[in-house]
């Protein structure tokens, strides 16, 4: 089924970030971490690294990340500053995209195994628009949906101030019909880790791992990157203590709305 639809990834990313400016770029193991990043993307089945798409602003400050993207050979679609509904809309109709795998741009270890399980679950079931994963460390998960979704999101959502919390609209509004996963191994299971790219200490963590895992031509799998951490508290202690700080932040700034149905505006709750 996959070979008759058109797959592509989509990757929010803007240099501009209020915490830590600039760290898509920010070199690990002599490259920008978004590169880490895009190996992951470009390791799942579905994914060519032309269909991996970096959904970027149109501000001058993006201007760098676009090169690099464009140098990595991934694609780039730029948009709203701020819409990231709006943003994915126009690059899903852009590409003609069937469905896409959507992988945060703040994740440099995103799992590739989910990215390949949400996809395959997404095509096995024409009823479902989305697929999402839980119980996965922080910054690991990864979500699948269909244009259709986009379409039907894009059609309802409110609130243009949307790039946190986006995702609610799929999975919070009983828009999308949605199907979650588990981890599929007691391997991948690890809720002490926090492997999301928000604050110095977070990138301290992430070069200490990739540092110890990092080699050309090699996706370090889930499980790998749990296996080290358990091994080492020390790096887990690194950012441990940012979790309370990043869900508060989420629950502050993700005021969104959206028209359900019969007409009627609501709140998602968060």
């Amino acid at each position: 089924m996959a070979g008759t639809k058109n797959i592509g990834a989509l990757i929010p990313v803007r240099l501009a970030s209020e915490r830590l400016s600039g760290k898509a770029l920010k070199e690990i193991c002599g490259r920008p971490v978004i590169y880490h990043l895009l190996d992951r993307v470009t390791a799942c089945k579905y994914i060519d690294p032309a269909q991996a798409i970096v959904c970027t602003t149109k501000d001058a400050s993006d201007d760098p990340l676009v090169e690099a993207v464009l140098s990595y050979g991934a694609g780039v679609f730029r948009g709203s500053r701020d819409d990231i509904i709006d943003r994915f809309h126009a690059a899903m109709t852009e590409y003609n995209f069937d469905a896409v795998v959507q992988i945060d741009g703040d994740d440099p270890l995103s799992a590739t195994e989910y990215m390949d399980l949400t996809m395959d679950r997404l095509l096995e079931d024409p009823n479902l628009d989305i697929v999402t994963c839980t119980g996965l460390p922080l910054g690991t998960a990864v979500k699948s949906f269909t244009a259709t979704a986009m379409q039907r999101v894009h059609d309802h959502y409110k609130s243009d101030k949307n790039d946190t919390g986006f995702i609610y609209f799929f999975t919070k509004t009983g828009l999308c019909k949605q199907l979650e996963i588990e981890p599929v191994s007691v391997d991948h299971i690890f809720d002490d880790a926090r492997l999301t790219l928000d604050y110095e200490e977070d990138f301290a963590a992430f070069k200490a791992i990739f540092e110890a895992l990092y080699a050309p031509d090699n996706i370090a799998e889930l499980g790998e990157v749990v296996q080290f951490l358990r091994a080492n508290p020390d790096i887990v202690k690194l950012n441990a203590n940012l979790d309370e700080e990043y869900w508060q932040r989420t629950r502050d700034k993700a005021q969104l709305e959206y028209q359900s149905a019969d007409g009627s505006v609501h709140r998602i709750p968060v």
